[in-house]
C-alpha cells in the first residue's frame, strides 16, 4: 500500500483501470476530497481535470501529495451538484468523466453518523441516475465513461448506462479473495459506442492476509505521492 494513504482502495483501482490521454478533459463527479483526480493527475498528466463535489468541507480536504506542488496537470474543483451539472461546465466538453459515487439507495443499510460519510455511502445528493445524466451531459460521442460501483447493483448500473447512452464495453469483477462473490465492479463505457461487452479476468485483493501481487502493484504504480 502508499505509505502514509489513509484513502479506500476504489480510487486505487479505478484509476488504474482507466485509459486517460495526455490531450484529454477529464470530470471527476463527486470528487470528495479529490483523491481520483489527483490519481488520474500522477498516472496520465491530461490537459485539465475538473473535480466536482457538492460539499465544499470535503474540497479544502484535498491530499497533501508532491504532485500537487509539482504541476503535472491542472485540477480545477468545483463546488456545486452533479444534478445541474450544466450550471458549472459545458455540454460534450470532456475526452473522460470518472466517479466513484455513492454506492447504497436510502433505506438501504444504515446511515453513517458523520454527514460527509453518509453522503460518500448514500444517495443523499443524488443518486446513480443523475450521476450517469451528468456524465452523458459531459461527454461527446466516443467519449469514456469509468466508475467503480457495488457488484450487488450492477444490473441498475449497465441499464442506466444503455438509457443514458454510455454503452458498456469493459467490465472486471472486484473480489476479496479467491472464491469470494465480487463486492465491486469497474466498468468502462464509451458515449455512443456500438454494442459488445468485454469482461476482464476478475481481480482479487487479497492473498491471505496480504495484498496479490497484482494490487501490490496497483499502489505501487501511486508510491511516490505522499
Amino acid at each position: 500500500m502508499v505509505r502514509g494513504c489513509r484513502y479506500s482502495i476504489d480510487p486505487f483501482l479505478l484509476a488504474n483501470f482507466a485509459v486517460v490521454k495526455s490531450t484529454d478533459v477529464c470530470a471527476d463527479l463527486g470528487a470528495g476530497s479529490g483523491i481520483l483526480s489527483f490519481l488520474f493527475g500522477h498516472l496520465y498528466r491530461p490537459q485539465v481535470i475538473h473535480a466536482v463535489e457538492i460539499q465544499p468541507a470535503l474540497l479544502t480536504e484535498a491530499p497533501p501529495m508532491r504532485e500537487l506542488n509539482e504541476g503535472a496537470c491542472e485540477i480545477f474543483f468545483h463546488a456545486g451538484d452533479v444534478r445541474h451539472i450544466d450550471r458549472l461546465l459545458s455540454s460534450q466538453s470532456c475526452q473522460v468523466v470518472a466517479t466513484n459515487p455513492p454506492y447504497r439507495q436510502l433505506g438501504m443499510g444504515k446511515l453513517a453518523p458523520n454527514l460527509e460519510r453518509a453522503a460518500a455511502r448514500h444517495e443523499l445528493h443524488g443518486g446513480l441516475d443523475d450521476f450517469l445524466k451528468a456524465a452523458a451531459y459531459l461527454l461527446g460521442d466516443g467519449g469514456r465513461f469509468y466508475v467503480v460501483y457495488l457488484a450487488e447493483r450492477l444490473t441498475d448500473l449497465l441499464e442506466g448506462m444503455r438509457k443514458y447512452c454510455l454503452e458498456p464495453k469493459r467490465l472486471r469483477c472486484v473480489h476479496g479473495r479467491v472464491g469470494d462473490v465480487a463486492k465491486m465492479a469497474l466498468v468502462e463505457g464509451r458515449k455512443g459506442g456500438r454494442p459488445g461487452l468485454k469482461l476482464d479476468p476478475p481481480l482479487i485483493v487479497y492473498e491471505g492476509e496480504a495484498y496479490t501481487p497484482e494490487v501490490q502493484a496497483i499502489y505501487d504504480r501511486f508510491s511516490g505521492l505522499w
